[in-house]
């Protein structure tokens, strides 16, 4: 979701109002001249001094404001929503489009170059950027825009300094669990086993303790498909909560995933199991400590939203369970 939150004073407090489009004119929504702070979620935001996107520009991108540049005096504002990915921007030393051209495709200080204060019109290819005044972002600005080219620079002729893209909010992420696409295997191991015989007529008591300890664990784990286009440091949940079938995964509700790191989780837990306290007349005895390994592999759907470019990619979740431990009791007369 993009939107701005606007507040009628500085630290995010008086009234407030919360936009996800263009708004042309705030004196029609009766707050026009008061935004003193906003927050802005998702792609960047412009905020223009006079109505129907007119006078005096500023940029908004994703982040909290607690006050603004043109404090009490913004009039209209204008969500950017051009693809930020790939941006690129020709400035053009003449009117018309006309003489030396440059290329640019990242933030870039003109003080450093021969083209600094040279710059009298401009096409944008792609994505949408700010053009200062002066160095390191400093002065008046101009916002410029794919599709909306400028032939003629007028008060800005011969002005320009630097220049820098904007950037798209943070990444989101929807990973959706697939349940009826789930895969489950289950196989019995035999992690101990205890023996004992007894040749006599009376009960015998067992020759060993009445409870053992022994490891169960649970590893959770989320594999990325070899082709993902999510970045390193992106997280985002899993909801494992409401999970229903044959059998019941024993997981916490949620599993955080992040992308670059190892994405596995394991909890052990120390079980104990009673053993008999005797063995029967004449009877050999076997005590088989079995523990369940259960193996659960479900796809998920990853929805990961940028801006306005939104892209689907699926990944893994495997749940490994091996804390369900019993035993079982084999009697052979002799």
């Amino acid at each position: 979701m993009n939107k701005i939150i606007v507040y009628e004073h500085c630290n995010f407090e008086g009234l407030s109002r919360e936009f996800t489009s263009d708004i042309p004119d705030l004196i029609q929504l009766n707050f026009n001249d008061c935004i003193s702070s906003l927050k802005v979620i998702g792609n960047p935001w412009v905020g223009y001094t006079g109505a129907n996107y007119t006078g005096e520009p500023t940029v908004y991108e994703e982040g909290e404001y607690a006050s603004v540049y043109y404090n009490d005096d913004i009039s209209s504002l204008q969500l950017v929503t051009e693809d930020l990915d790939n941006p690129q921007i020709t400035l053009y030393e003449e009117e018309n489009y006309q003489g030396r051209s440059l290329v640019l495709d990242c933030e870039t200080n003109l003080h450093y170059g021969n083209f600094n204060d040279k710059t009298s019109s401009h096409t944008v290819q792609s994505g949408a950027w700010v053009l200062y005044q002066h160095k390191q972002r400093g002065g008046y600005i101009l916002v410029a825009r794919a599709g909306h080219d400028v032939p003629k620079y007028n008060w800005f002729d011969n002005r320009l300094s630097h220049v820098r893209p904007l950037k798209a909010g943070k990444t989101t992420i929807k990973a959706e669990l697939e349940w009826d696409k789930k895969k489950e295997t289950l196989k019995t191991v035999i992690i101990d086993s205890i023996s004992g015989v007894n040749y006599g007529s009376e009960k015998q008591t067992f020759t060993t303790d009445l409870t053992r300890g022994f490891s169960g664990s649970v590893t959770e784990s989320f594999k990325f498909s070899n082709s993902t286009l999510i970045g390193l440091g992106t997280k985002f949940e899993l909801s494992l909560f409401g999970f229903k079938g044959e059998r019941t995964l024993n997981v916490s509700n949620t599993f955080l995933v992040e992308k670059g790191s190892s994405n596995t989780k394991t909890t052990s837990d120390s079980i104990k199991v009673s053993m008999p306290a005797s063995i029967p007349p004449r009877t050999k005895l076997t005590v088989n400590v079995v523990r369940k390994e259960m193996t659960v592999v479900i796809p998920v759907k990853l929805t990961i939203t940028n801006g306005f470019h939104t892209n689907v990619e699926y990944g893994e979740y495997q749940c490994e369970q091996g804390n369900s431990i019993s035993t079982e009791f084999k009697e052979e007369t002799v």
